[in-house]
């Protein structure tokens, strides 16, 4: 007769447990991921559209040719400064404290707090694979169908 025993011990031993170290980089890449994914300029954002292209109008009157003028949002989206530029020009002008790399608060007096993963809520659990935090079994089964190990290397 077959031994009988429970899915959930199957499913944790197919899982890869990760030490702190892992975890931490796993972090670490997924930040510089999103860094990254912030500073790129949309490829489709100058297009212009072809002259051969029949325009539609509605009335029979010729359209005006107006001079584009661009906004002051134009200008803060081609020139915006990454974090780490703003913090070095802000330390240029002002040297002398305070300002942002000599700003210190002391540590808090209460703990941590936790937020889950998935939706936000505090949570009160840990997966066991990765360290994320989750608050509920339906937050958990969306971790691990979805996030749980998805940055490693």
């Amino acid at each position: 007769m077959a031994s009988r025993e429970s899915g959930r011990v199957k499913d944790a031993e197919k899982r890869r447990v990760l030490d702190d170290a892992a975890r931490k980089r796993r972090a670490r890449k997924a930040v510089e991921a999103l860094e990254q994914d912030n500073f790129h300029d949309d490829p489709h954002a100058d297009l212009v559209m072809s002259k051969k292209v029949p325009k539609f109008a509605d009335s029979n009157e010729k359209p005006t040719r107006k001079k584009k003028s661009r906004s002051a949002e134009y200008y803060k989206l081609r020139f915006r400064k990454t974090f780490g530029q703003l913090v070095e020009e802000e330390a240029s002008f002002r040297p002398e404290p305070p300002n942002y790399l000599s700003a210190q608060a002391p540590p808090s007096k209460f703990p941590d707090r936790h937020f889950c993963a998935v939706c936000g809520f505090t949570s009160n659990y840990t997966c066991i694979s990765c360290g994320a935090r989750y608050c509920s079994v339906k937050c958990l089964g969306t971790h691990l169908d979805t996030r749980c190990l998805k940055w490693t290397a």
